[in-house]
């Protein structure tokens, strides 16, 4: 592990912050002077200001149902509501796993431990979202489902419909979905899509492809964690169910 990225997961400093300890010479390794080279092994010690700076052991994880009109970010130059104005201000030093974009809602996770973010950002667990769409279900799209399904085939994004208007990424390479379900079937139908990533926007990407608008888009589950009936606007800690898978997916991921 880099040094940076140690000091970020057991402190209250980023990344960024920590590479500006280490210029400074704030930060020793082994008593020894790091450089922003420096990586630990497993049994290293890294000491700021003289002061051994210990693994964090502890956390508390927490659920929120993020409503739409909240931007997942800790402030916005636009004057626009953030997670954190409805949040408890106790969880002001919380951080975030994967985002919502401003316009959808559902299940967002955060914690006080950076190492348990990570872990949980980057792993391929499942995402659940039930979406409503803006015209009904065509031939051309539930193929396309269906041979994602079947076949595994990942579904290439040329262009940015769907996608933020800064965004001016064209390509996009969506991995193919876990599983797929008609929840109606209507002129407005709404369907159950499942993941095992979270790219920027990936689901409106992949539907306005077919000339599809998502109305609605709501996180239902994320790995081992379910929304079940939280209200929109409300947060609870995990349970001790939930823990205990996080103890163990923490454990396998080490």
């Amino acid at each position: 592990m880099r040094l940076n990225q140690y000091i970020a997961h057991n402190s209250k400093f980023s990344r960024r912050e920590a590479d500006k300890l280490i210029e400074s010479g704030r930060v020793k390794l082994n008593h020894t002077r790091a450089t922003l080279q420096s990586v630990l092994g497993q049994h290293d010690k890294v000491f700021i200001d003289g002061k051994r700076l210990y693994p964090n052991q502890k956390y508390t994880a927490i659920i929120y149902h993020k409503p739409k009109g909240e931007l997942v970010s800790k402030s916005d130059d636009r004057g626009r509501k953030v997670i954190y104005d409805s949040l408890d201000s106790k969880f002001r030093g919380f951080s975030y796993v994967g985002r919502l974009d401003y316009a959808s809602e559902g299940l967002l996770i955060l914690s006080d431990n950076k190492q348990v973010v990570h872990s949980l950002s980057m792993a391929p667990l499942a995402r659940t979202y039930n979406l409503k769409l803006s015209a009904p279900l065509t031939p051309k799209l539930l193929d396309c489902v269906r041979t994602m399904l079947e076949e595994g085939k990942n579904f290439e994004i040329t262009n940015t419909k769907g996608a933020h208007t800064l965004n001016t990424i064209h390509s996009l390479t969506l991995a193919p979905f876990l599983d797929f379900e008609i929840l109606r079937d209507s002129a407005l139908p709404r369907v159950r899509v499942v993941l095992e990533e979270g790219k920027n926007r990936e689901l409106r990407r992949f539907f306005a492809q077919f000339g599809y608008e998502i109305l609605d888009l709501k996180r239902v589950s994320f790995g081992f964690c379910n929304l079940n009936r939280l209200p929109c606007g409300k947060w609870r800690y995990f349970t001790k169910d939930e823990y205990k898978k996080l103890r163990a997916f923490l454990e396998n991921t080490q």
